[in-house]
């Protein structure tokens, strides 16, 4: 059994339901896995927010919540001594609350900033994936059923954006879900295995509006936009829709891409754009 947790960006509507609820949790209320989680200062769950886009025209929101990925290789164990830091049978990694006294190092090695330093009892601490819960026989799972136990960020996410369960179950709902969507690992996690499973983090989106002749002053509905790179070899279509615009998600960064732009009757237009951002091109005008 690994259990873990697949965050599904897509759902997230940054209602910070799961911040609320890891701190209603941890806050003042201390366990053998863990020492009572500061009101200030600690986000063990977080949502990293940021807009995307560099127009008026074309912006969009990005929300992510971020929370210890319970890596299978823990960066933190490894900086660890006397084993401060463990990682049970099932997957989930706990900091010592008394063997990592004066760690600080532990705190420096996370590479997602996931891991946190209690000034005050001089210890790294970090999300515990509700394991004192999952252990307790007591435990009230949600709507009573014992089957349902899990940590209370996914408890209590009114959209399913976190779903936990047993990674090494094909069969569960966490493992279908990772199966179905676009595993997107965070970047500075880039080649490594962790229990925590990040889908459809967002990373680069190209767009731009296209109109038919100036002097007509309508948009072009269905023109076909084709995207590639010659790089790495891979190519997008899409069509523009009833506004005039287009858009391309989940481009590679920092690359050139060439984009061309053709519709029945009109002249093909064709530019490049680079990935370094996400980007609205902006206006196309066709000719005939």
């Amino acid at each position: 059994m690994r259990l873990g947790i697949a965050v599904n960006t897509r759902r997230c509507m940054a209602c910070y339901c799961c911040f609320t609820a890891c701190k209603d949790e941890h806050c003042g209320f201390s366990s053998k896995l863990s020492a009572a989680q500061p009101i200030m200062g600690q986000t063990w769950i977080e949502i990293r927010e940021w807009e995307r886009g560099d127009s008026s025209r074309h912006v969009k929101n990005a929300s992510v919540p971020t929370l210890c990925a319970h890596c299978q290789d823990p960066a933190c164990m490894k900086a660890a001594k006397d084993g401060a830091v463990y990682k049970r049978p099932d997957g989930i990694v706990i900091i010592d609350p008394e063997k990592s006294k004066g760690q600080k190092a532990i705190v420096d090695a996370c590479p997602i900033k996931a891991v946190f330093w209690n000034e005050e009892l001089e210890i790294p601490q970090k999300c515990t994936m509700c394991a004192e819960l999952l252990d307790d026989p007591d435990y009230v799972a949600y709507l009573g059923d014992p089957s349902l136990k899990r940590p209370r960020c996914v408890e209590v996410c009114p959209n399913q954006a976190l779903i936990f369960g047993d990674l090494d179950d094909p069969n569960s709902e966490v493992s279908k879900l990772v199966a179905a969507e676009k595993y997107t690992q965070l970047e500075a996690l880039a080649g490594k295995e962790s229990n925590v499973k990040y889908l459809n983090v967002p990373t680069i989106f190209l767009a731009g509006t296209v109109y038919q002749p100036k002097e007509l002053d309508e948009v072009c509905i269905g023109a076909k936009v084709k995207l590639s790179c010659k790089e790495t070899g891979e190519s997008w279509e899409t069509e523009t829709n009833y506004f005039g615009d287009w858009e391309v998600e989940w481009l590679p960064k920092g690359k050139n891409i060439d984009v061309e732009i053709s519709a029945p009757g009109f002249k093909n237009v064709s530019c490049q754009a680079f990935t370094d951002a996400d980007h609205y091109i902006g206006m196309t005008y066709l000719e005939a």
